[in-house]
């Protein structure tokens, strides 16, 4: 559907997270009927935790040349950025081999062309979305800085700054003295980074979206918190939602559930690869140090940001499957990362969280019509940058 060309259309949107809450009022600022429906709130499945960060950087996917040899040294390191609950490992493998097929250099060129586009310019597309909402006073524009320990460690990364300096991404090389100038209560460890300036974030994830939600319900959307069932097929495709409450009439449907969209999509004649990817994160109140913007370190892969609750440590990837339990000794590793970057950091007022990533073995985003019905449309895949990409999805 191209809303600026089509009729006005009554569109469902399946999904209340940044990227369903983002296609619903960009549809309903393009003239649209919407309604969205979730089963929980606006903001709080995945959208509630992630790191904050509006990083048109990101488009570097996930398998890279030389990303499979890390892995047994990620999964034997208990404080290492990689688990795997091994119950879910054979189901997980057909996933693992598309993943490693991924980072061959011919289709990692291809999914930094195909994914740079959608995650450009985010900070100024984040702040058009936000602008005359709640969520427009939480946008932070003071860039991201990557650190590294020493000489090899920024090496290994050398492919990905390749990658993104070719597309335009402008970088400001750091030494260790100037590291510590933008951020004196870092670690004396780090010897080289990397500045940003095109990347933002947001000082709370969750109430963005609540922000962008209220206005969309006050602008005449309707959110429904509501358990999508089952979705009924029609002669013109799906017809109806079959809901824990009363069922919803279908004219358009956009599938956004995240994680769990491929529990509807097949279904409807689209399986997909995706898995959940647990992430996790800790929010420090009261952490007694100065932190300016986000912080990424390289030899754990998480982040720190700077938000209203405190300094927020996001990072881990663990795949057991949709329906795990927790394991939040994960988010004490983060704990444990935070003392490491931060000497000086107070780490006695700690929350903790944790939630599923979308995540597909080629790090792209299932963005557009269903291939089966006219009537359907897809927008979730976005693993680590839904955050980012949602305003353009």
């Amino acid at each position: 559907m191209n809303p600026q060309s089509d009729h006005r259309r009554q569109v469902t949107v399946i999904g209340a997270g940044i990227v369903g809450i983002s296609c619903a009022l960009n549809l309903l600022r393009d003239g649209h009927d919407v309604t969205v429906v979730d089963r929980v709130p606006p903001g709080e499945g995945c959208s509630r935790g992630n790191a904050g960060l509006f990083s048109s950087d990101s488009f570097v996917p996930l398998s890279l040349p030389g990303t499979l040899r890390k892995v047994p040294g990620w999964l034997l390191d208990p404080l290492g950025p990689l688990a795997i609950r091994w119950r879910h490992a054979p189901r997980l493998l057909p996933w693992l081999i598309r993943f490693v097929l991924a980072g061959r250099p011919d289709r990692v060129k291809a999914i930094c062309d195909a994914l740079e586009p959608l995650l450009d310019s985010s900070l100024e597309h984040h702040l058009a979305l936000a602008k005359g909402t709640e969520a427009e006073g939480l946008i932070r524009s003071e860039g991201c800085m990557y650190v590294y320990e020493d000489a090899k460690s920024l090496a290994d990364e050398a492919k990905s700054w390749d990658l993104r300096q070719a597309r335009g991404t402008i970088v400001e090389k750091l030494n260790a003295a100037q590291i510590r100038e933008r951020e004196p209560a870092l670690a004396p460890i780090f010897e080289h980074g990397y500045y940003v300036s095109n990347v933002g974030h947001t000082v709370e994830p969750m109430l963005l979206v609540k922000g962008l939600a209220k206005y969309f319900a006050q602008s005449g959307g309707v959110i429904l918190q509501r358990e999508v069932r089952y979705i009924e097929i029609g002669p013109e495709g799906p017809s109806r939602l079959i809901t824990d409450g009363d069922d919803l009439d279908i004219d358009v449907l956009v599938i956004a559930a995240g994680a769990f969209s491929n529990r509807l999509t097949a279904g409807l004649g689209s399986p997909v690869p995706l898995e959940g990817e647990r992430g996790y994160h800790v929010t420090i109140a009261n952490a007694g140090i100065p932190l300016n913007m986000p912080v990424f370190a390289n030899t754990y892969k998480f982040i720190a940001t700077p938000m209203a609750p405190g300094i927020r440590i996001a990072g881990t990837a663990e795949f057991g499957g949709l329906d795990a339990e927790p394991n939040f000794a994960r988010a004490d590793v983060l704990a444990t990362h935070a003392k490491w970057m931060f000497p000086d950091i107070d780490t006695s007022d700690v929350t903790t969280w944790s939630g599923l990533r979308p995540t597909l073995p080629d790090s792209l985003p299932v963005i557009g019509p269903s291939p089966v019905f006219g009537n359907l449309f897809f927008a979730f895949g976005h693993q680590h940058v839904g955050l980012t990409g949602g305003p353009k999805t």
